[in-house]
């Protein structure tokens, strides 16, 4: 019959019993990992937005932001980020604006709307459209533009997107 020490170490069995398992860990980083803060999107429907608002204005030259209307922070953004930091000519004032500069602007009374030709003969067209995203858990605004021969006026980019909005449960 082999005796077991009592000493530091010496004792398999008890220093077995006593070493953490990695099941064990595993199923505590998951559980840590659950009470971790969510990314800024994971309140939002996610997939039912990206589907929503590709059913009414979806094309490659597009981009929708959502954002927090006290920082901007952005919480959701559909299209290539090209298509939101490409300088585009604003329509209603001088220069050029990008879709996350266009964000200070939804926080006018009534949002904005406005349309240009982004080409000298008029084969193409640039919309553009911010305001309050109509929501029911989040206050949220949005910036949208879309640029290119099949580019819809601001106004109807506007009354589009707040009908995907609604159709995504927002």
């Amino acid at each position: 019959m082999e005796k077991l020490s009592s000493g530091c170490g010496s004792d398999r069995r008890s220093n077995a019993a006593r070493a953490p398992r990695p099941l064990t860990i595993a199923c505590m980083l998951v559980g840590l990992a659950s009470c971790a803060p969510k990314p800024p999107g994971a309140l939002l429907p996610v997939d039912a937005l990206d589907h929503a608002i590709g059913d009414v204005i979806g094309d490659p030259a597009t981009c929708v932001l959502l954002a927090e209307p006290a920082t901007n922070r952005v919480v959701y953004r559909y299209g290539q980020s090209f298509n939101c930091l490409r300088g585009l000519p604003a329509c209603d004032r001088p220069g050029f604006l990008s879709a996350t500069q266009a964000l200070a602007l939804a926080k006018a009374p009534g949002g904005r709307a406005a349309s240009c030709n982004t080409s000298a003969d008029g084969s193409r067209t640039v919309g553009w459209a911010e305001g309050h995203a109509p929501s029911g858990s989040r206050d949220l605004n949005y910036s949208a533009v879309m640029e290119g021969q099949t580019a819809m006026p601001g106004h109807e980019i506007s009354a589009r997107l707040e009908q995907a909005f609604r159709n995504a449960g927002l």
